[in-house]
């Protein structure tokens, strides 16, 4: 899991060239209203992704909870009803545009793929073409850097064991206030110590059995 913040930064990167963006960010976010800013093209666009959660609302939440993109081509429209606090922050730090894209495998939702823009203007259909792909890929990333399994006969299990892990580490990335692999690193250090797999670790994470602090390391 070491690499996956970097392959996360360089799609950020990547993505804001592609999509003419002035940054583009990345958050994880599980069921129970854990979350934390992940990755981001640049310093600047990482205090912005920041904002939605100083706030509590934003497109980038709604887009989280109802599982599909929220766009929003121009700022000054209508979005102040919405989100009054978000949307004078963002406005202030120069963005005029964004646009949320869900990073979700199946039911299980893990964050968000969001896009500004410093000027107003709706996405092209390539554009959103291109934004949806370059958040499946940073579903890919993140999913292909937990823990492998090696059975092939039974891969849709591990699809979603993954997933859970995915949501279990993010919880205890924001609980903690630690890096995202930090937090895996501790619950496969639980799961180590205490002889159980990763997969049941992660679930009783999730259902709040197990609340890993700063002994657990």
């Amino acid at each position: 899991m070491g690499g996956t913040v970097e392959l996360m930064q360089k799609i950020c990167v990547d993505a804001a060239q592609a999509l003419s963006a002035s940054g583009v960010g990345v958050s994880l976010m599980t069921s129970d209203g854990a979350h934390g800013m992940a990755a981001a093209s640049d310093p600047n666009t990482a205090r912005i992704e920041e904002l939605q959660f100083t706030f509590g609302e934003g497109p980038c939440i709604d887009a989280a909870a109802a599982g599909r993109p929220v766009l929003v081509p121009d700022l000054t429209d209508g979005a102040m009803r919405l989100w009054p606090m978000y949307t004078a922050a963002v406005l202030d730090a120069g963005v005029r545009a964004v646009f949320a894209f869900p990073l979700q495998v199946g039911a299980a939702r893990l964050g968000v793929l969001d896009v500004f823009r410093a000027s107003s203007g709706a996405m092209y259909r390539p554009e959103l073409g291109r934004a949806l792909t370059l958040a499946d890929q940073v579903v890919t990333t993140l999913l292909d850097g937990q823990e492998r399994t090696t059975g092939t006969d039974e891969l849709d299990e591990a699809f979603e064991h993954r997933a859970a892990l995915f949501q279990a580490q993010g919880m205890v990335m924001v609980q903690l206030g630690i890096p995202l692999a930090e937090a895996l690193a501790r619950i496969r250090a639980y799961a180590y110590a205490t002889d159980r797999p990763l997969s049941e670790v992660a679930a009783d994470i999730l259902a709040h059995r197990i609340r890993l602090d700063t002994d657990h390391a």
